[in-house]
């Protein structure tokens, strides 16, 4: 699932080529792959509407549109959003197709559980599931004693509690197991018994582990590309997702591989404490 390097490297590529185009059309190959609000459909509210920006909260793209329209674009598991500079054929998933003044942005979904919203640019504060998102870990405001505040007086494995989009925003499985990793902490510690210290440095292995893999352009194994088209190298830099019972990078021990909140978890049992 694209997390919050992937979602960003996405609305970097995207909107340096839709910035201030028109919407001249829809064409809707899956309709189960976009909402309208209220009684509008998603085409009447979408088309002939300018894309002014693109924003990301957490998980999610919001494509800003003219006259306070925002489409809500949440990947999921298996999402892509791509751009064409000229009219393209549509591949097998792909299931909406936006045909701009220049070029097109098509949405595909293998697996058919990513969505596009249409909703009130003012909804989406107060209105809408992203009201109920943790802070941003990349935002200055978001500091290591903001982020003892989130974890509160939660007895949570870490694992679980850093997954979780109302205690932080966008954080996944791939940069959970990094991030612990880069800080020493093991994924089983429960939230209650970090240190003043442990905190600092789970805070800052966040934020180091995430614009990595920004500057990395998000990480490929099967599904994620950007709006090109191109595939992410963080891969490359990972020390412990997907690398059970393989050497540590750091100590060669083999890494332990385990389940926590129902999710696949590897890490050093000896570097991470």
């Amino acid at each position: 699932m694209p997390e919050l390097p992937e979602v960003e490297t996405i609305r970097r590529t995207l909107v340096e080529h839709v910035k201030n185009s028109k919407i001249e059309e829809i064409k809707l190959i899956w309709p189960g792959a976009v909402c309208g609000w209220e009684d509008q459909s998603f085409e009447a509210l979408v088309t002939d509407r300018r894309i002014q920006t693109i924003d990301r909260r957490g998980k999610y793209l919001l494509i800003r549109l003219d006259e306070d329209l925002t489409l809500i674009a949440h990947m999921r598991m298996t999402g892509r959003l791509n751009y064409y500079p000229e009219n393209q054929e549509p591949e097998k998933h792909t299931h909406v197709v936006f045909r701009l003044e220049h070029g097109e942005i098509h949405f595909s979904d293998v697996r058919k559980f990513g969505r596009i919203q249409a909703i009130p640019t003012p909804l989406c504060i107060s209105g809408s599931s992203l009201c109920k998102l943790g802070p941003e870990p990349l935002e200055t405001e978001f500091t290591s004693e903001v982020l003892r505040e989130r974890f509160g007086k939660k007895k949570l494995p870490l694992k679980a509690a850093l997954l979780d989009q109302h205690v932080l925003a966008g954080l996944g499985n791939i940069y959970v197991d990094e991030s612990l990793f880069r800080a020493g902490i093991s994924p089983g510690r429960g939230t209650d018994t970090l240190t003043e210290a442990e905190i600092s440095k789970l805070h800052h292995a966040i934020q180091d582990v995430l614009q990595a893999g920004i500057d990395a352009q998000g990480t490929s194994f099967r599904d994620y590309r950007d709006a090109n088209g191109e595939k992410g190298f963080f891969e490359q830099e990972l020390q412990v997702y997907g690398r059970g019972g393989k050497p540590c990078k750091v100590c060669e021990q083999s890494l332990e591989r385990i389940r926590l909140a129902g999710r696949t978890t590897v890490y050093c049992s000896r570097c991470q404490k």
